[in-house]
């Protein structure tokens, strides 16, 4: 199945219908990922391309100490306090709705950070994003993932492995055991977007050049996020953000009562904003008599 024939290139800012959208998440939900091709305009691409080398040049990144996070990768994080650029990347309207089926609109950005594999990095372990969370599997998801490319992503130079079935898995993987995996190959501008529960690592890079995507994580909006959004993000940062972005890094409240602050909206004690809570009990007011 190929949702894209139903909403063409989503490029020169346009977007996909709402039958691609909901196709795309479909896969999500029943295969554990997908690849959605062209859903990203390639100036755009570029223009995060640039600015990532930037930051890495500005705030001297290097790469980790430790084969998880990989010993020849370049990883930024929290990514929304570098600017007015990477405010686009967890409302886009090509990804957005998607990761917004799979989960529910009360969903949370977990992390946002850019992924750089250099040449003759070495595999990550097969991992699940779900698996430091207690609780029993297989289960509904509860986070969903995804990877932007900003360059084609090919077996030879570190495309994301993927374990098909595994989201349905009643346990998750053993660190550095071995699984068999296929390369999520896409093409620069495509995303792969993927349920937190199937198992998955980045891939070997064989090539002489990096291979760099952009990790715009999202969680179900009771789950804890990756990153400390709140404390990451100072309040006068978030103020400049539009309305969808403020709900997304926490500043609302999930289902009528998880993230209020004394009965109140955090936007409004905190933002400044007139936003009110509109919180489960208030549905339950006594008449008065």
């Amino acid at each position: 199945m190929d949702p894209s024939t139903s909403a063409g290139t989503a490029t020169d800012d346009r977007t996909f219908d709402d039958g691609a959208i909901s196709s795309y998440a479909e896969q999500v939900r029943t295969e554990g990922w997908t690849v959605v091709e062209n859903a990203i305009d390639l100036d755009f691409v570029d223009e995060l391309s640039e600015d990532l080398l930037r930051l890495e040049r500005a705030l001297g990144i290097v790469p980790a100490d430790n084969f998880f996070e990989g010993t020849r990768t370049t990883r930024i994080y929290n990514l929304l306090v570098h600017g007015r650029l990477y405010e686009r990347i967890p409302v886009h309207p090509n990804v957005l709705p998607i990761v917004e089926k799979v989960l529910d609109p009360g969903l949370l950005i977990s992390s946002l950070s850019s992924i750089a594999i250099g040449p003759d990095e070495d595999a990550q372990m097969i991992h699940a994003d779900d698996q430091v969370i207690g609780l029993p599997k297989p289960h509904p998801p509860i986070i969903c993932n995804t990877m932007w490319a900003l360059t084609d992503f090919t077996e030879e130079n570190g495309a994301t492995r993927l374990c098909p079935g595994t989201h349905t898995a009643d346990h998750s993987p053993i660190p550095l055991q071995h699984y068999d995996s296929i390369p999520a190959e896409m093409s620069k501008g495509s995303v792969l977007v993927w349920v937190g529960s199937l198992w998955h690592g980045g891939g070997a890079n064989r090539t002489d050049r990096r291979r760099v995507g952009v990790a715009m994580n999202y969680c179900a909006g009771f789950l804890r996020q990756q990153e400390n959004q709140q404390l990451g993000i100072p309040a006068a940062t978030v103020k400049g953000f539009p309305r969808r972005l403020q709900e997304l890094v926490g500043y609302s409240i999930y289902s009528g009562l998880i993230g209020h602050i004394d009965k109140q909206h955090p936007g409004k004690l905190l933002l400044g904003s007139d936003e009110r809570a509109d919180l489960v009990w208030d549905y339950a007011k006594v008449e008065a008599t």
